[in-house]
This record gives structure tokens, sequence and C-alpha cells, in this order.
């Protein structure tokens, strides 16, 4: 049997996991015909990369899952109780079946998110009625999509954490490269943003330095520590304050207000009153920076230090003929364009911590590419038509872990999925279709080995 170049020399990946766990989550070459059993990771899905010890990964995982109350400072509106009940499939930090709601309007060709109603994001529950120490009785409603909204009801599953550490500890060098190699007409936009909460163990990264945005579904987010912080704020509703060498950041110590309308002051939850010195409604605080000091909220730090060290998912073997058949096939329809086949390798030193010079493949470039029809029209305020149609390439990995997919779970269907690419993925869609549905079926058991 033939294969392709990539899972040829990929083979070396299969024979060294068993030796190192340090290169768990390499592609591999399958296994002879007559093997047909599924791979075993070198590391468990769920577990986590070297640089940190059972115990203090597992005390990180377990406040990923704590569930918060109205007395933690939940609310007053939020979509979920505790990080690790949106991320639950394969393992903790795996993909959520949870569809968050966004909504947004176009004013002259540009996106307006509708800041005074609540912005985009539309969280689904309210901590309801409640009573405070003082005695008053609190009412909190449900957010509602704005009468004005012309974009509607947009859905965006949860997407899985595993492996991101690594994604974060790759140089904006390295993306850019990634990116100036794809064919003209398929190449992504790679994104740049500004730090807003920096991961204490990265030297390079300070208040407000830009870095290629290489997080969610629009890869907006620069770095973990912002992506926890900005989730714990957003799905959530708990507002945090930190120190970064002396200086406070507050960006995420604003309540988020119901539809825009603000709470009475005691009316947002109950958790204990902010220090003095930090924004009033500030559920969880380091307190007054002193000079150098250096500490984020201790949940955000946990919730990093998860995404961080938690191990990307390793291949399944399990279909040998039909990924062997694929193979060759996502490259041929060019799914390749943009799910890149590059092996990505960490620096070494690695910034954050994960081992340096791990070998690991996500199929993705982590840029966003205009999709067209498929484009979700969620964007910033001012961004055009055409921007707010670009998503970041999904990273493959993993996928055969979710039961939904696109970024609105619209199908659970691997095949549906591919077939919906529209703009930059349009080529690749029309190509798959042409397949026959034998070619079809061993393509997308391709792709659900990753």
């Amino acid at each position: 049997m033939t294969f392709s170049t990539l899972d040829a020399i990929a083979k070396k990946a299969i024979i060294f996991s068993a030796f190192s766990p340090l290169l768990a989550g390499c592609a591999g070459e399958p296994l002879p015909d007559d093997h047909t059993q599924t791979v075993r990771s070198a590391i468990t899905l769920g577990g986590h990369v070297g640089g940190i010890s059972d115990g203090a990964f597992a005390e990180a995982r377990d406040n990923f899952n704590l569930q918060e109350e109205v007395t933690d400072g939940i609310g007053p509106v939020f979509n979920e109780r505790a990080c690790g009940n949106c991320h639950t499939l394969g393992a903790q930090g795996g993909a959520g079946v949870q569809i968050e709601r966004r909504y947004g309007r176009f004013v002259n060709g540009v996106f307006d998110s509708m800041d005074s109603s609540g912005g985009s994001l539309r969280q689904l529950f309210s901590v309801g009625t409640f009573t405070t120490s003082t005695g008053r009785t609190c009412t909190v409603p449900v957010e509602r999509e704005p009468a004005g909204a012309t974009v509607h009801n947009v859905g965006r599953l949860t997407t899985p954490l595993f492996g991101l550490g690594l994604v974060d500890a790759m140089p904006d060098a390295f993306f850019d490269r990634l990116v100036a190699a794809e064919p003209a007409e398929v190449r992504g936009t790679v994104l740049r943003a500004p730090v807003l909460l920096p991961n204490p163990a990265d030297a390079s990264q300070n208040i407000g330095s830009v870095r290629v945005a290489r997080f969610g579904w629009k890869a907006g987010i620069s770095n973990l520590a912002t992506f926890a912080a900005d989730a714990y704020k957003n799905e959530m509703g708990i507002t945090t304050q930190h120190c970064f060498r002396g200086r406070s950041i507050t960006d995420f110590a604003i309540e988020s207000a119901p539809n825009g309308a603000a709470m009475a002051t005691g009316c947002d939850d109950l958790a204990a009153a902010a220090p003095d010195g930090i924004p009033a409604g500030t559920d969880d605080a380091v307190g007054v920076c002193a000079s150098g000091q250096t500490e984020l909220q201790e949940d955000v730090q946990n919730f990093l230090t998860f995404m961080t060290f938690l191990a990307p998912p390793e291949r399944d073997f399990g279909d040998q003929v039909a990924i062997g058949a694929g193979a060759p096939l996502f490259s041929q329809v060019g799914c390749n364009g943009c799910h890149v086949t590059t092996t990505f390798v960490t620096p070494n030193p690695s910034p954050n911590g994960v081992p340096g010079g791990m070998s690991f493949n996500p199929f993705s470039d982590f840029a966003v590419h205009d999709m067209g029809a498929l484009g979700d029209q969620i964007g910033n305020n001012g961004e055009t038509v055409e921007q707010t149609r670009r998503m970041r390439t999904a990273p493959l990995w993993g996928i055969r872990f979710r039961n939904s997919f696109l970024h609105d779970g619209r199908t659970g269907n691997l095949a549906d999925a591919i077939l919906a690419h529209d703009g930059q993925g349009l080529a690749a869609a029309n190509a798959f279709r042409r397949l026959t549905g034998a070619q079809q079926h061993n393509l997308t058991q391709f792709v659900r080995s990753l």
C-alpha cells in the first residue's frame, strides 16, 4: 500500500511515541492492513504534556471544573457555571455540546455589535431573583436579541482546548511563514491582537504587546491568559483583576449588563465587595499591585495552567484501509490548503513551559479565511461585510470526539460539513463533491483519524 508523503514521514512519530510522551500528538503512518486495532495514546486523552507534575495539573483541572454560584460572583448573566461544563467531549477540555448565541447589525455597510444593547454575545442565563445581605430583592432579566438586530441568533459551538498550550508557544513568524506558503487562491490572513493579560511565564509578553491572534472562532485572541480571563467574564460573568509587573489589569473587571441595562448596586451577584482601589463590581481581585508585583487571579491562573499543559489528542488508526486511501485525497481535493499538514515544532526552550522541540500536527493554519455564505457575519465594530465572513481554520485534530461540526453545529455529518464550505473553501468542497461515495468515505475516515 502506498501512502502520502505526510504519513510516510510521520511514521517515526508512531515509533517514538512509545518511548517519549513528548511526541504525543504527532501524525503517524497507518499500520499494516492486517492490524486494525486502535493505536493507544502515549498520553491519555485529557492528560498533560511534560513540564508540570500530575498533582499540579490535577489541581488546575479541578479548578477548571469547579461549579460557581452567585455567592462566587457568577452573573448577572452567563452561559455556564463551570468551564468544565462546556468542555466535555472526549475528556475534560474537549469541545462541547453548548451553542452560544450572537447577534448584530450592519450600518452603512459596517458591523455594529450593538454595545448599548449588551454587545453581540447574548448570554443565555441570568441569576434570576435573589436577596442581598441587606434584605433587598434583586431580579436580573434574561437577555433577549434586540429588535434592531439584522444578523440573527448566530450559533457558536464550544471549541476544544486540546494541545492549545503548544500552539500558544509558537512564535509569530511561524504563522506568517505558514500562510505565505499557501496557494494564493486560498491564502489566509494572519490577524494580530494586543495582549490584554500577559502570561507571566512568557518573558516576551507585556501589557498591550501585539501578537498573532490564534484562538477563538475568529482568531481574535492572542494568548491563553487573555482567553481564560475573557471566558471567565463573558461566559460565566465572573470579573477579575490582576497584577503584572506592578501594573493593575482591569480589562476583565467590569460586569456584563443584561442587554446593556446596568443593575442597581449590589444586584449583579452576591460576591464580596471589591477591595479599595479596585473597580466596583470586580468579583475576584488580586488587590492593589505592589511595585513589580506579578500575580494573576487564582482561578484564571489555574485555567491558564490547565489549557497550557493539556495534551493534544493522538491519532486513531482503527480503520486502516480507509485512512490509507483517504490520506492522499485530503491533499488532492485541497483540504490541506487551509488545514495544513505541516508539522509544528515548539521552540526549544519553549516560552510558556511546555516541552521544547515537541512535534505536533493540529491541521490548521490558525489564520482566517473568507468563507462566503458559511461565514457567520459576526465581527468587531467597524468591520466590513467581507471581514465578518472570515473564520479561523478550525484545527482538525481530535475531531472524532465531536458530535457536531462547523461553527454553529449545523450538522452531525462530516461530509455535510465539508460540502457546506464556501468562499475560499468552495473549490475544495466542489472537489469533494466530485469524488465517488467510497472516496468520500475514505477521506472523512482520514479526517476522523486526526
